[in-house]
């Protein structure tokens, strides 16, 4: 956290910025009352610094205001700093947040929570499950992989999926993924058409049976194929993925209740996002690569 302190310090003195107010958070709140008392206090940018549940939370604050939200990468994941290119790498973000890129992006509610790059129902909250925090600190996305193996032999449930006002779909799927934006853990693009301001959200429904669909599912999304095997891929502004059973759920890799159903809709454009520049791309870490260097001199500086 230090560290972390020192490359936020360095980085707003380096463009005349004031320093900024710090605002902890709990384990009761991860960071939603702490961004509403930041907008109440005058704040114009409000750095998420943390994980994950920091990210939504905090999405849930300024969702629908004109306060741009700046990610600074922490904790054990954070899927948002993903898709914007960020990694682990907080100097990257601060430079990204000091360049200006700012993009209106659309913001997923469930359940009256707001989230910003994936909901998901099935395996993909499975793995999550199986997945100890410990070995996230420990070695990072990577950690992800063991908490996959554990669950891929499980049975798939029976779903009923209705998109906007569309003819029911019943399906035995693994998983459904609704996501705003295409990255996964570790950088892989499962959604390559996802658009995060079109208004719409994007559908994954996965439906492998066996390790020899899951194998051949893996290498059609890490090659970037148009057609994945057993995925079928479609849009919508309203979703709803009704079970049989009760199936874990997770929003922007935070696990919620187990429940029967998930229902997602969509506020368009509703978050004012700190985006790499040229923030008119759909990829959200377009060139991100330009920031990361030129964030070098914090870096060093924050180290010193």
């Amino acid at each position: 956290m230090d560290l972390l302190r020192r490359v936020i310090s360095e980085g707003v003195q380096s463009v005349g910025w004031p320093e900024p107010a710090y605002y902890e958070t709990t384990p009761d709140d991860p960071g939603e009352g702490q961004a509403k008392q930041a907008i109440e206090n005058g704040a114009e940018l409000v750095f998420a610094c943390g994980g994950d549940g920091t990210v939504m939370a905090v999405v849930s604050a300024l969702a629908g205001t004109d306060v741009t939200m700046a990610v600074l990468p922490a904790g054990t994941g954070n899927l948002l700093a993903a898709n914007l290119g960020l990694g682990t790498d907080a100097a990257t973000g601060m430079q990204v947040a000091i360049e200006g890129g700012r993009r209106r992006i659309d913001v997923g509610v469930c359940d009256g929570k707001s989230f910003v790059v994936m909901a998901g129902m099935g395996f993909d909250a499975q793995m999550l499950e199986g997945t100890s925090e410990q070995a996230k600190k420990r070695i990072g996305w990577v950690a992800y992989v063991g908490g996959a193996l554990k669950h891929l032999r499980d049975r798939p449930m029976r779903a009923r999926i209705v998109l906007d006002d569309r003819p029911p779909m019943p399906r035995r799927p693994r998983t459904v993924i609704v996501g705003n934006v295409g990255r996964l853990q570790g950088g892989v693009r499962l959604l390559t058409e996802a658009d995060p301001a079109d208004g719409q959200l994007d559908v994954a429904i996965l439906s492998p049976n066996n390790l020899a669909h899951w194998v051949s599912l893996a290498w059609g999304v890490i090659r970037r194929r148009d057609r994945v095997p057993l995925m079928e891929t479609y849009t919508a502004s309203k979703i709803e993925i009704q079970s049989r059973s009760f199936q874990p759920r997770q929003l922007d890799g935070d696990l919620i209740e187990p429940g029967r159903t998930l229902k997602i809709s969509v506020k368009p454009k509703a978050l004012l996002l700190s985006v790499p520049k040229p923030e008119g791309d759909p990829d959200l870490a377009y060139d991100v690569s330009v920031a990361a260097e030129a964030a070098e001199d914090i870096r060093e500086a924050a180290r010193e």
